[in-house]
């Protein structure tokens, strides 16, 4: 088991601290994603470099909050010429920047469009190799999805939530499914992942920030989506949730 202790004191954050967290995480994004634009603009931007600039960003977003992270399981070789999608449950805003903090490889998040029209972010996301899907035009997100596919065969450890938005209970909601489809085109490795605790740090639809909080990160068993065929959708997208589940359970526990 793996732990980053950050300040492990849970308590509920004032008004003045709040204001903190949020003013310190938008100058945080905003400082990363100038570094990307920067050195994009100036032909100097590698993937190595995006590799760090994203944990290092994700790692002071954690401790902004003082999360108290421990990441259990075995993690998969992701440099072994194969193609790996990690599909995470999504319980908070956070599950991204913990995802880059306990896990290796060039991993990018499939984003939502909307996401690409935030100012300094968006373009940024762009010039880092970050993927986007239409989800409101039908033949827009098949070819988002094709360019996603040609990133994963060049190295990319592409990561996405099939529930498609945070759980407002912290239990697992409906998947969708666009992931499955990528993953059986492109016949990766499916890595299921379970948070628990995530949930606290900042619950859905709310402003309330609970510091110190204890994340647990459990990566689950492998899954070969070539032992899977189309007509087995279904079956796959039961068998990944029931993995996801299972890890929930294990970091609740």
């Amino acid at each position: 088991m793996i732990r980053l202790t950050v300040n492990p004191i849970a308590e509920s954050a004032t008004l003045m601290r709040r204001m903190g967290v949020v003013l310190g995480s938008i100058g945080v994004t905003a400082l990363y994603s100038s570094l990307v634009l920067l050195r994009s603009l100036t032909g100097r931007l590698t993937r190595s470099r995006v590799d760090r600039y994203c944990r290092d960003w994700s790692a002071l977003l954690l401790r902004l909050v003082r999360v108290d992270l421990r990441v259990r399981g075995d993690i998969p070789d992701f440099e072994d010429g194969r193609r790996y999608i990690i599909l995470c449950s999504h319980a908070s805003h956070y599950d991204i920047p913990l995802s880059f903090v306990a896990l290796p490889g060039s991993i990018r998040m499939l984003a939502k469009k909307e996401m690409f029209a935030i100012p300094l972010l968006g373009p940024a996301m762009r010039a880092a190799e970050f993927p986007s899907v239409d989800r409101s035009n039908h033949e827009r997100a098949l070819a988002d999805l094709q360019k996603a596919r040609a990133m994963m065969e060049s190295g990319i450890v592409l990561w996405a939530a099939p529930e498609g938005t945070r759980s407002p209970d912290g239990e697992l909601g409906r998947f969708k499914k666009g992931c499955f489809h990528l993953a059986l085109d492109t016949r990766a490795i499916i890595v299921p992942v379970g948070i628990s605790g995530n949930e606290r740090v900042l619950p859905a639809r709310t402003w309330q920030i609970n510091l110190g909080q204890r994340v647990d990160f459990c990566v689950g068993e492998p899954l070969d989506s070539r032992d899977y065929s189309r007509e087995q959708l279904p079956e796959l997208m039961a068998e990944v949730r029931r993995r996801i589940e299972r890890e929930r359970m294990r970091a609740a526990g």
